[in-house]
């Protein structure tokens, strides 16, 4: 019975625990501090100044964003505890240590130690121990790196890199103490990177930008930039704020400086420079490495927002996670009962119970090959499952790359039942049948997305009531004008926005009227109740085309359930 130091620190208040994971980003609010995932027992709760304890995070990268301007501003848990591995939020403590200042320490119990703890009402922290309600925990004192490094890691270590020397010393800094935490040997070279700290999620990501960039950094490997929080050529004529737009560009920008190319995309996946099976790279933004991993075959782990720049700076990353063949096994089976006839809503909807079912493992999807998945369907599986586990990758037996031999001996076996699918979808749309907006392309749209929706509403029209939005990247945007796909849409009444997506939208891009919205995608039918405060309701892209044409969509199961 103790604690193992992640972070070190003091701290003292009320326990808050929880068994069930929670992504800070679109589930706690910087701004208050409150957890404002609808779908979370926690849902309500404040966690300012809590010890909070949970076995793990999920969900987003950018968790790590919030929880740094949390402790910025003053909003922040005491400290967190775990009972599992986890990065997202301990690189966001990291940072506002290395770098503001302001420790938030972070421990990890077994899980005999963390089910007695959570059970106590205050507890105390100290260097040393954690002391709750008559029981003390001695504290082990946080994992000293033992990193084989080589010459120009340690260059890189002392900053001796020229103009951007501190820059890079701070990159490699905040590497080899995640690498540590780890339990890392080694570093590896990248081949690529991909950042999601370029979302506006709070103010304390343009801070940690605008001083990387001040430093002089620039990247070394080729990396792309996720989706921003404005549409970067159009946002003042949008009529967005300029409180808002103003740091959401300069973040933006900020990135570009370092040498980031302005893809503005959470679909790198779609891009000519998507990585190949087997090559190790470096993305953050969940949906995107869960694809990479699942579909593709290539290497990342779930990088959290801050350290994707630091790899991108240094070409290095911590030899550790899914980067190592033997963890990227399933330690869980997942039997799916795969009813007759489904479309395209079975794959997020069967993406977010697995990710319920397998939280914090890597699990192995079983009876869905017959289904033929297309490349869309299994994006939109994996990023579902991303909001619901903390998981960097699935296998689908049958249809994904590793799947064959994929499960460990003694995995659990878990099953998918058509009665756990109504559930799901009733969950999903509590909502009212009358519908104001349509929400497609979370993630981005792909041009093939993009061609359906066309198809589905040829000769149609939206009702003029309903606003029908799709969030696309530049390059898929320019592909649907130039084969006259984007023409199409236009005339049914759709519009496509380029750079932002549903996760990171804000008003009055996202129509202010709006009441009830609905989408085809599980990853926003999730996060999006919190993040726009609307009722949000799940179905497919016919649903999605009924909403659009009449302004209604009923409550109904669908055909195949």
């Amino acid at each position: 019975m103790n604690a193992s130091s992640i972070l070190g620190g003091t701290a003292d208040g009320p326990i808050i625990a929880t068994v069930e994971p929670l992504s800070f980003w679109g589930g706690v609010s910087p701004s208050t501090g409150t957890v404002i995932d609808v779908h979370h027992p926690l849902h309500g709760a404040c966690l300012t100044g809590a010890i909070l304890m949970m076995p793990s995070s999920r969900g987003s990268c950018t968790g790590s964003g919030v929880l740094l301007d949390l402790i910025l501003t003053g909003r922040a848990p005491a400290a967190l505890i775990f009972s599992e591995a986890e990065d997202v939020l301990t690189l966001g403590a990291l940072i506002a240590t290395e770098m503001f200042g302001k420790p938030l320490p972070v421990l990890r119990l077994a899980p005999e130690s963390f089910a007695a703890l959570s059970r106590a009402k205050t507890a105390r922290i100290t260097a040393t121990s954690v002391e709750a309600d008559g029981m003390t925990l001695p504290v082990i004192p946080p994992r000293i790196a033992t990193l084989d490094l080589s010459d120009t890691d340690r260059a890189m270590l002392e900053g001796k890199e020229g103009k951007q020397g501190l820059a890079i010393q701070q990159a490699m800094r905040i590497i080899c103490a995640m690498a540590a935490q780890q339990g890392a040997n080694r570093l590896i070279d990248v081949t690529q990177g991909h950042i999601d700290g370029c979302i506006y999620a709070s103010p304390a990501n343009l801070v940690f930008a605008e001083r990387m960039a001040e430093m002089g950094a620039q990247v070394r490997v080729p990396t792309t930039m996720n989706a921003i929080s404005v549409d970067h050529a159009n946002w003042q004529a949008q009529g967005v704020p300029a409180s808002f737009g103003d740091p959401a560009a300069r973040l933006a920008d900020a990135y570009v400086r370092m040498g980031c190319r302005p893809t503005f995309t959470c679909s790198p996946y779609l891009l000519a420079s998507a990585p190949q099976a087997g090559e190790a790279i470096a993305w953050a933004e969940s949906n995107a490495v869960i694809f990479a991993n699942s579909v593709l075959g290539a290497r990342t782990p779930k990088h959290p927002d801050f350290l994707d720049l630091c790899i991108a700076l240094t070409g290095r990353a911590p030899l550790s996670g899914v980067y190592l063949a033997e963890n990227r096994r399933a330690a869980s089976i997942i039997d799916v009962e795969l009813p007759d006839n489904v479309d395209d809503a079975f794959w997020p909807l069967i993406g977010y119970l697995a990710g319920h079912a397998a939280p914090d493992r890597i699990p192995l999807l079983r009876g869905l090959a017959s289904a033929q998945p297309s490349t869309d369907d299994l994006k939109a599986l994996c990023a579902a499952f991303g909001t619901t586990s903390a998981a960097p990758m699935l296998h689908v037996e049958g249809v994904t790359p590793e799947a064959e031999g994929a499960a460990i001996d003694g995995a659990e076996r878990k099953t998918i039942t058509r009665a756990d699918m109504a559930d799901a979808w009733t969950r999903l749309n509590s909502g009212p049948e009358q519908v104001e907006l349509v929400a497609i392309g979370s993630p981005h749209a792909s041009l093939s997305e993009c061609r359906a929706l066309a198809a589905v509403l040829v000769g149609r029209k939206r009702h003029p009531d309903v606003a029908v939005i799709v969030t696309a990247g530049r390059q898929v945007i320019a592909e649907a004008r130039d084969d006259g796909t984007l023409d199409s849409l236009e005339q049914s009444g759709v519009r496509a926005v380029p750079d932002l997506c549903w996760c990171s939208i804000s008003e009055p891009v996202f129509p202010t009227r709006t009441r009830t919205l609905i989408t085809n995608s599980g990853k926003y039918a999730h996060y999006g109740p919190g993040l726009c405060n609307r009722v949000v309701r799940f179905g497919s892209l016919a649903d999605c085309v009924e909403a659009a044409v009449t302004g209604r969509v009923p409550a109904r199961l669908p055909p195949w359930l």
